[in-house]
C-alpha cells in the first residue's frame, strides 16, 4: 500500500510539468494526438531502459515487477 501512495505522490509531483510539456508542444503546432503518442513512446522507452538496467544489475523494483505481472 505504501508503494501505491509513493507512486501517486510521484505522479502528482510530475503532472504539472508533464502537462506543461504537452501544452508547449501543442502550442508549437504539433497535433495533440501526435504529442500524446510521442510522450507515451518516450515514457515506454524510459521504462524499457530502466528494466534493462535492473535486469543487468540483478534486482527489480517491486512496482516494475507488479506492473510486469499485470500487463502480461
Amino acid at each position: 500500500m505504501a508503494e501505491m501512495k509513493q507512486n501517486l505522490t510521484c505522479r502528482q509531483a510530475l503532472a504539472g510539468a508533464f502537462q506543461a510539456l504537452s501544452d508547449e508542444a501543442i502550442k508549437a503546432g504539433w497535433p495533440e494526438g501526435d504529442v500524446a503518442l510521442a510522450l507515451a513512446e518516450l515514457a515506454e522507452e524510459q521504462v524499457i531502459e530502466l528494466t534493462a538496467k535492473v535486469i543487468i544489475e540483478g534486482s527489480i523494483h517491486p512496482q516494475l515487477a507488479a506492473a510486469s505481472r499485470h500487463s502480461s
